[in-house]
């Protein structure tokens, strides 16, 4: 295969299968699980994540706007496509694409009553996180509309949980999940139709599986970010080098001639930059790199297109492998390295970079 970009991400499949299984095992039967694949599936290719999981049995999706909906459906998702923000301005087009809102406060509530139209619907409540949601305040007179606009129907009745993670806020997730089960108690007592509930993300699934409820929301678990060894993370970023340069000592790298050379080097230039994703904060030697397994600091400044790494110490040459991460040179490493979570590192990988798709052995 030719490739006109020698920076890769590789997703292994399989690995996405196994850690699926392992997930879905710390669940009943008959709880449902909503795939979180938003933000282009964190990077790694919603349409090709979400396609895979359909095959593995999974029916509900999450994303995060209206355009993202849109992509999955237009691209042969079957299964429901729950829409984290909707917005006001995709109403009308919700249903052609057979698309489902949350609702979380009484702007987007009035404007989907306003339609006359049958909505299959989500309703958030704040129970602690304080962003997106329903207030507890706000619950009756947020039944009320509902109650006198029955063309809205209550499909679930989700919450988001603060720090599912943290042991030591464990408290403030108990507390969260006890207010919203009371709230979605008594809501169910004054709505005719029964509906069904999730509040568990991964760690919750991992740390409190007891408050499964009817669903479960599984996002970067899915993809092997954890601290659970049972999961492995299911994407390696690859480059190779351009170019090797011997440089003398007190000769200058880069821009603003921000490395000086402290001794005689071999350096290494490689065709990934911020352009790609990859933050300039790993640059002046935060960051490194693998290149026959060993660990290459990052010279100077991260520029556009390119890096510059030091291979003084590392038999290599023109065209080999540079790995910027993979699972046993972790995104949680670099996300350390620039005091981040790993979201973020997987994120704002740039869709220049080519992603190919490991299946597993059929």
């Amino acid at each position: 295969m030719s490739l006109a970009h020698e920076t890769i991400l590789h997703i292994d499949l399989a690995k996405l299968k196994n850690n699926f299984h392992y997930l879905r095992s710390q669940l009943s039967k008959k709880t449902e699980v909503i795939a979180v694949v938003k933000a282009h599936a964190y990077g790694l290719g919603d349409y090709e994540i979400a396609a895979f999981l359909e095959t593995l049995g999974v029916h509900h999706f999450w994303v995060a706007d209206f355009e993202e909906g849109v992509n999955l459906r237009e691209q042969g998702i079957q299964g429901s496509i729950i829409i984290a923000n909707p917005g006001s301005k995709s109403i009308e087009e919700i249903n052609t694409y057979n698309l489902e809102a949350v609702i979380y406060n009484f702007r987007l509530l009035e404007l989907y009553a306003k339609q006359k139209t049958s909505f299959n619907i989500h309703l958030k409540l704040n129970t602690g996180m304080n962003r997106y949601g329903f207030s507890p305040d706000d619950i009756d007179d947020m039944l009320t509309l509902i109650q006198e606009n029955p063309q809205l129907k209550i499909k679930t009745v989700c919450s988001h949980l603060a720090a599912s993670d943290e042991i030591k806020k464990d408290g403030y997730t108990h507390c969260q999940i006890e207010l919203f089960e009371k709230l979605t108690n008594n809501l169910q007592k004054e709505l005719k139709t029964p509906f069904k509930r999730h509040i568990l993300n991964t760690n919750g699934v991992l740390r409190h599986p007891q408050y499964q409820m009817e669903m479960v929301r599984m996002g970067i678990g899915l993809y092997g970010v954890s601290d659970d060894k049972n999961l492995q993370q299911i994407c390696r970023l690859e480059s190779a080098i351009s170019q090797i340069r011997n440089i003398k000592k007190g000769e200058k790298i880069g821009y603003r001639s921000a490395f000086v050379a402290p001794y005689d080097m071999r350096i290494a230039i490689i065709p990934v930059g911020y352009a790609d994703g990859l933050n300039r904060k790993l640059g002046d030697g935060k960051g490194k790199v693998l290149v026959d397994n060993k660990e290459c600091a990052i010279l100077g400044d991260v520029s556009m297109d390119s890096i510059v790494a030091n291979i003084s110490d590392v038999n290599a040459k023109e065209g080999d492998i540079v790995t910027i991460f993979s699972a046993d040179f972790s995104i949680q490493k670099i996300a350390n390295d620039l005091d981040t979570i790993p979201y973020e590192i997987l994120a704002t990988i740039n869709r220049r970079i080519k992603r190919i798709y490991d299946f597993p052995a059929s």
